[in-house]
């Protein structure tokens, strides 16, 4: 088959994007392939806080990461941002020098998707059309970040279902500050064979939530007893409802309203100073903008 040369196109003004965080309101483990990658099942929304990433023409490469979690972020290949401007530029040819600066407010390899979000911003802002593709070779989480909606993720994470008409959602998002490792998580699962997620919500969000699992929280309390406590406090803050995103450590709790979550956000910075809390609200189906209009 003869190979087809790419479009070239090339980023010809300065962009602001946005990378929200990806919250996994359930998460039931289905399965495993024969590769070991686990095949999941997942309801997940993205909230309106999150990191953010500007893109424009430069003189030479350069990436610059800032923001009040920026310390020990990664500015060499390693970073996803990076891996994302290379798999683009191979993919459909981007032509020139492009100056990254990423504003880092989510918590690193938390549970939350930022590295992902932070790379689907990257596809997003440099190249047009279906990007799922390329982004599942940097990652599973990726084709969800890309989408930003309310959805269902099955398979690895590369089967979405966007999902119409589902309400936005007044969250607090709350990190104990403890690393927690994705694989040393899914080592400690007990089975990767668990009961697929109920018929999707209807009516009262919450209280579908009641019926449904993250199957890797409890083994990452079992590893960080933090996690238990950070879910006890979301509780005790009046949360109607609290579970770990991912496989964590960071956990979010569904309140009545925005009020209601900004006084249990500032209630719990107050007593875990170092802790990362933050109210926030996920994006309802058909609202989320990738681009930050100056």
């Amino acid at each position: 088959m003869p190979r087809t040369e790419p479009d070239t196109a090339s980023v010809t003004e300065r962009l602001r994007l946005r990378a929200p965080a990806k919250i996994n309101l359930a998460l039931h483990v289905t399965g495993r392939r024969a590769d070991g990658y686990h095949l999941l099942d997942s309801l997940v929304v993205f909230t309106r806080f999150g990191d953010e990433l500007e893109i424009g023409p430069a003189a030479a490469d350069s990436f610059h990461v800032q923001g009040p979690l920026a310390t020990g972020v990664p500015t060499d290949a390693s970073n996803l941002v990076i891996k994302a401007r290379d798999a683009i530029r191979q993919a459909q040819g981007v032509r020139g020098p492009l100056a990254l600066r990423l504003t880092k407010n989510l918590p690193p390899a938390s549970g939350i998707g930022g590295g992902s979000s932070d790379a689907a911003a990257c596809l997003a802002g440099m190249a047009k059309g279906d990007l799922a593709e390329i982004g599942l070779r940097l990652g599973a989480d990726l084709p969800m970040c890309l989408a930003a909606e309310p959805l269902r993720a099955r398979g690895i994470g590369e089967r979405i279902e966007l999902l119409p008409g589902f309400p936005a959602l007044s969250l607090v998002l709350a990190n104990p500050g403890v690393e927690v490792p994705t694989s040393e998580i899914f080592r400690r699962l007990p089975s990767p064979d668990n009961a697929p997620l109920p018929g999707l919500p209807e009516g009262d969000v919450v209280e579908w939530l009641r019926g449904t699992r993250n199957d890797l929280q409890a083994p990452a309390i079992a590893y960080a007893p933090q996690i238990g406590e950070c879910l006890d406090m979301l509780e005790r803050s009046g949360a109607d409802f609290a579970r770990m995103s991912g496989s964590g450590a960071t956990c979010f709790g569904v309140f009545a309203d925005d009020d209601a979550a900004e006084r249990a956000a500032e209630r719990m910075r107050t007593e875990k100073g170092s802790w990362f809390v933050v109210a926030t609200q996920s994006h309802a189906s058909g609202t989320f903008r990738r681009r930050i209009e100056p």
